[in-house]
């Protein structure tokens, strides 16, 4: 089993836990937060347990801090959605791992019984194919939105959009990893040390 929950990416001078977001969510939070090394200028990422953050979390977060922040909602290390809010309130998103991502997104005809039976057709195979074209076709504008957002957040980019169209199509086996790398390519001040393992 892999990893399912969030990745919290935002810059502060003081720990991200002492954020009143988490002290007014689930009391057993802070049990299911790890912190990931912090990258130099303040910048800390923590990987929250499955179903304890909530979409307006990012704006009060944002707010706290006064800087861009942004989340990975990671399931099972395979695929995840990032959206990023910078402090002007503009937003992007983008997924990685697309093949799963189309896997997960993909609708199942209204006339499927059994979806486990469903899943072995050639008509599931060309339902992924089309949703994985969408999305696809998203990229170059998930690429530009994130290097936006990456400036206003002061990195040092030189970041190029091609590299990050390059790593929103491509895939690894912990999409943690592909977090870690985005941020990387980004501009943002690279970790002493690489992320923790699922």
């Amino acid at each position: 089993m892999g990893f399912s929950g969030h990745l919290v990416f935002a810059r502060s001078e003081r720990p991200l836990l002492e954020a009143p977001l988490f002290n007014s969510t689930d009391p057993g939070l802070r049990d299911d937060v790890h912190e990931w090394q912090p990258r130099p200028g303040g910048w800390q990422t923590l990987q929250l347990e499955q179903g304890i953050w909530a979409d307006e979390y990012l704006s009060t977060l944002v707010e706290w801090t006064g800087a861009p922040a942004c989340v990975a909602d990671v399931s099972d290390s395979s695929v995840a959605l990032v959206t990023g809010l910078d402090t002007n309130g503009n937003r992007w998103q983008a997924w990685l791992n697309l093949d799963y991502a189309a896997a997960l997104l993909v609708e199942e005809p209204e006339d499927v019984d059994d979806v486990s039976l469903w899943i072995t057709t050639p008509e599931f195979e060309e339902a992924i194919g089309h949703k994985r074209a969408e999305l696809d076709a998203e990229v170059p504008a998930d690429a530009k939105g994130a290097l936006v957002w990456a400036s206003a957040a002061g990195a040092q980019a030189a970041a190029q959009q091609p590299r990050i169209e390059e790593l929103l199509r491509a895939r690894e086996t912990f999409v943690e990893e592909l977090f870690d790398a985005l941020l990387d390519e980004l501009g943002f001040p690279e970790a002493t040390h690489s992320a923790p393992q699922p």
